[in-house]
């Protein structure tokens, strides 16, 4: 088994761990960090459920190997806000009744960050393209599109 010390700084903490070099960066949140809010769906970046933001752009993190997160800034859903003070996104999930399990919502919430911050979403057809890389199997996504279209609306600076 082949070792590697890596340096990440996660919601802007910086944190060292020795891991297993082929440790998914997925299960180094969940088992190293225990940031359990990033869940993993289905193990092949298709459903979107493990989604992070990787020095300011998404990235699913069953697909990347935690030493490839080397030196990198690391966004999980529990940098985005608190019981106590919603993030932005998800006040809008929350307004907009955009979850129903709740599984798959980490997930959207990072993708939609990153969509938020890069993208300008101007039409209901472009935020469902931008959406389409995250699955809920609960909701018709007709809420979730809403709670987007909002924040497009609103078009601010997400922190």
């Amino acid at each position: 088994m082949s070792e590697k010390t890596i340096t990440v700084s996660v919601n802007g903490q910086s944190m060292t761990r020795t891991i297993e070099a082929r440790m998914l960066l997925s299960d180094f949140i969940r088992e190293e960090l225990g940031l359990t809010g990033t869940h993993v769906g289905c193990e092949h970046g298709v459903c979107g459920a493990c989604t992070v933001i990787l020095d300011g752009r998404s990235a699913r993190s069953c697909l990347t190997l935690a030493v490839q997160a080397e030196g990198v800034e690391i966004e999980t859903i529990e940098g985005q806000g608190s019981i106590d003070k919603l993030g932005r996104v998800q006040e809008a999930f929350r307004q907009h009744h955009g979850l129903q399990c709740g599984f798959c919502t980490p997930g959207f919430i990072m993708a939609i960050t990153d969509l938020i911050r890069h993208h300008p979403l101007e039409t209901d057809e472009e935020i469902r393209e931008a959406l389409s890389g995250n699955i809920c199997r609960c909701t018709g996504y007709e809420n979730i599109v809403n709670a987007v279209r909002e924040l497009a609306i609103e078009r601010g600076p997400l922190r």
